[in-house]
């Protein structure tokens, strides 16, 4: 339901009071949703107090009237996404997003989440975190407002990606505060591959022969969008007129990218394309 969710989260948001709209706020303490804070202390409430990359997106939020009469609703908007790229894992739990572990409500232990990162044991590799863990998850997702925030992290903090929904399902995503543009509608999830790749979809061009909708607004045929952080480049992957991808994979292997035209396919290793990109 690629394209469908989006218009589904519209339609949501666009129906809730404007100052609902809005954007999260930190959470409020609530000692019976949070019974490991003491009366008076909440952790996200100091770590706000210290972020000013957080505090800059909270007064962003409460002037979004002001502000989108000036500058329109995408100025607004892109405005946000640059300011939504400079924040950490900590920063979005803080400001109320949910995150991997519940994408539907704020941190519920922010004594746990608000802690300094734990590294991975010699010799072992980061994995993304899913709370309650120390450092705050490594995703999060905005499910009620106008704006549909996405954001992904690599396993180590340093790579970000932010998606902002647009008008007309248009989602502007940024990679470390780089706008990734492309031609077509993009989706707003996507995954990190090594920490150095972030790899998303598009609705393919119009006129591949199997391009088409499948009902509820879902696009037919994707296409690949991979950004590279190290290089600082997009590489588009259109699907082939033969090529039927209706939810491709990307997997990188010896250097070599293995494109699936659906998981089930990845599964098999059935790849209907491997190359190498520049």
């Amino acid at each position: 339901m690629w394209l469908w969710r989006r218009w589904r989260n519209r339609a949501t948001a666009e129906t809730k009071p404007e100052a609902e709209r809005a954007g999260p706020q930190a959470p409020e303490r609530d000692p019976e949703a949070n019974p490991e804070l003491n009366p008076g202390t909440d952790p996200w409430h100091d770590w706000l107090s210290r972020s000013s990359e957080a505090l800059a997106v909270r007064q962003w939020w409460a002037g979004a009237a002001e502000q989108t009469a000036r500058l329109g609703e995408d100025g607004y908007r892109e405005r946000l996404g640059e300011l939504l790229s400079r924040l950490s894992p900590r920063d979005f739990a803080a400001l109320g997003l949910g995150c991997t572990r519940r994408i539907d409500r704020a941190c519920r232990e922010p004594r746990t989440c608000s802690q300094e990162p734990v590294p991975p044991p010699a010799g072992e590799r980061p994995v993304p975190r899913e709370g309650p863990v120390a450092g705050a998850c490594s995703g999060f997702w905005d499910c009620y407002t106008r704006f549909g925030v996405r954001a992904a992290f690599t396993t180590d903090d340093r790579h970000r990606a932010v998606t902002v929904q647009g008008r007309w399902s248009r989602v502007m995503l940024w990679v470390d505060g780089i706008r990734v543009e492309a031609p077509n509608f993009l989706d707003d999830t996507g995954y990190w591959v090594d920490d150095r790749f972030y790899v998303t979809e598009m609705a393919a061009p119009d006129d591949h022969p199997l391009q088409g909708h499948v009902g509820m607004g879902a696009i037919a045929v994707l296409s690949l969008v991979i950004h590279d952080v190290t290089t600082a480049t997009t590489h588009i992957v259109d699907p082939e007129p033969h090529e039927n991808w209706s939810c491709p994979v990307a997997v990188l292997r010896g250097g070599e990218w293995r494109l699936y035209p659906t998981p089930e396919a990845r599964d098999g290793d059935r790849p209907d394309r491997i190359l190498t990109l520049p």
